[in-house]
């Protein structure tokens, strides 16, 4: 089974109180977004490895650890993604981006793929998706598998708040994906929003509602 880290850190927190105040600004939640990616970046890359490499300092040779050369790739699932990944990539500025665009066919109600731009070794990455809310997990669970089909075979899921509904999913159509949140909130509502959520975060990011 999955493990599931749900942030407890004062400051992701204290930023995450004000991105779900509805008179939050576009621009103050834009930021807000990307602060708090960035915040939850450290904890998701926390078992990167690390190697020794011997440098020179300006008193004395020393050995220092450096990440062993692990190939990475930030996948955010558009639109709502996309706020994520300024934060993450000021982090870890090498890191490849590519990005997954889905629709729900208003017939089967199954999620298609309209959009998929990946890094051309992104079989040999390790990889985390990057969505600011986890709701139903349909959405996700479909940017996992389509990964999956591409060789991916490293994958870790990033939100920013969760619902219980969307864990369950994810850990029950991908129990090797661990999954990351700033929050995991009460349940959905019957339009399948998160409760207390903050809205529609793609949105709230673009300022398009």
């Amino acid at each position: 089974m999955s493990k599931v880290c749900v942030f407890d850190h004062p400051l992701i927190q204290h930023k995450l109180s004000i991105l779900r105040d509805k008179g939050t600004s576009v621009k103050e939640f834009r930021e807000l977004i990307s602060e708090i990616a960035m915040l939850m970046c450290y904890e998701a890359t926390r078992d990167l490895p690390l190697e020794d490499v011997e440098i020179e300092t300006p008193v004395a040779k020393a050995t220092v650890k450096r990440i062993a050369g692990k190939k990475l790739a930030i996948v955010p699932i558009l639109r709502a993604g996309l706020g994520m990944v300024d934060g993450m990539v000021s982090m870890m500025p090498n890191v490849k981006v590519g990005h997954i665009g889905l629709f729900r066919d208003p017939e089967t109600l199954e999620p298609v793929k309209y959009y998929f731009k990946m890094p051309p070794d992104i079989e040999e990455r390790d990889v985390i998706v990057v969505d600011p809310m986890l709701a139903t997990g349909g959405s996700a669970s479909a940017a996992i598998q389509f990964l999956k089909d591409d060789g991916v075979k490293h994958i870790k899921l990033m939100c920013i708040i969760g619902a219980p509904e969307g864990v369950e999913r994810m850990q029950k159509d991908h129990p090797d994906v661990d999954i990351y949140v700033a929050a995991l909130d009460d349940h959905l509502n019957e339009h399948g929003y998160i409760v207390p959520g903050l809205g529609d975060a793609g949105d709230r990011i673009f300022g398009t509602k």
